[in-house]
């Protein structure tokens, strides 16, 4: 009896053993889940965000290009004036070319003397006024018009006195309009007064500041070009190679068609003279002559003989 009734509990053991397994294996499964949750969340919060969630993605490649693109470069303000000295065969014709040129670039001419030296050389200078755009391609054109001379260009930054009068004119306009508030508001008759002198005084330093900058807004659009144009020395000008058959036929020619015409100016001179005269003697002959007396013939000689009278025995 004893032997049949001990392995009993060993089922009821072997069930509860299981039992309590299954209950450590679902723990120990929903502990591992929870971990792995959290070591998934860390490593996403780790991780480098994906391509659409960074800045310069889509939208935020707008942004990103702004942010690194550079500052635009602030507006420069130069004056540039040149002067050029050019020694040309013809001095009317070569003004002509100049003029047309500086009104062809959008430019004109402004001040013009034209003199001449003592060697009868003529002499032109002029000021012009051309685009600053258009300054190089008129320079090179009045240099390529003769000979050059002289050729001189200045460049002139002032920028930052364009910058300090705006800022200037801009402070001014603003104390006019708080002096004109002030005017608004007075209530004296010595508040007026001294207010209006005071309007005069800031507008007349406003008027001023524009007048300066109307000034170097002309000065940095328009560049100035002073051209001196002058003919050529009249021993340069008669300079040539060695005369030839045709030199020689030409300056024949001209000798004597310089004889010819000195023959007609005498000619021409002495005409009169001779028609004068020539109608004298004809008045002479044909009416004065015939009227005048006529002298006896003088007695003929008695012949001669042999022996004079008085001579016989």
């Amino acid at each position: 009896m004893r032997t049949s009734s001990f392995p009993r509990p060993l089922p009821a053991l072997a069930a509860v053993l299981l039992a309590g397994a299954l209950a450590l294996t679902g723990c120990s499964s929903g502990g591992g889940d929870s971990g792995t949750d959290s070591a998934a969340g860390a490593a996403k919060e780790a991780a480098p965000p994906a391509a659409d969630d960074r800045p310069g993605a889509a939208g935020g490649d707008a942004s990103g290009a702004r942010a690194t693109a550079p500052p635009k470069a602030a507006a420069t303000h130069i004056i540039r004036t040149a002067s050029l000295t050019v020694q040309v065969e013809d001095v009317p014709k070569a003004l002509a070319e100049a003029r047309t040129t500086v009104e062809n670039a959008g430019g004109y001419v402004g001040d013009e003397d034209t003199s001449r030296d003592e060697d009868g050389r003529e002499r032109t200078r002029l000021e012009l006024r051309v685009p600053v755009d258009t300054y190089q391609d008129v320079l090179d054109g009045l240099e390529g018009a003769g000979k050059l001379l002289h050729r001189g260009a200045k460049a002139q930054d002032v920028t930052d006195r364009v910058v300090d009068t705006e800022s200037r004119i801009k402070s001014q306009r603003a104390s006019v309009a708080r002096v004109r508030e002030l005017m608004d508001r007075a209530t004296k008759l010595s508040d007026v007064v001294a207010l209006e002198g005071e309007l005069s005084s800031r507008q007349t330093e406003l008027e001023a500041l524009l007048a300066q900058q109307a000034s170097l807004k002309d000065r940095t659009s328009l560049a100035t070009i002073t051209l001196s144009l002058s003919g050529a020395p009249a021993d340069e000008a008669a300079e040539d190679d060695d005369p030839g058959f045709t030199d020689a036929l030409a300056a024949g020619w001209d000798a004597f068609v310089t004889m010819l015409r000195w023959l007609a100016v005498a000619l021409g001179a002495v005409l009169p003279f001779a028609v004068v005269a020539a109608l004298l003697v004809l008045v002479w002959l044909r009416v004065v002559r015939p009227r005048l007396p006529r002298r006896p013939a003088p007695a003929a000689a008695p012949a001669a003989r042999g022996e004079e009278p008085g001579a016989r025995d």
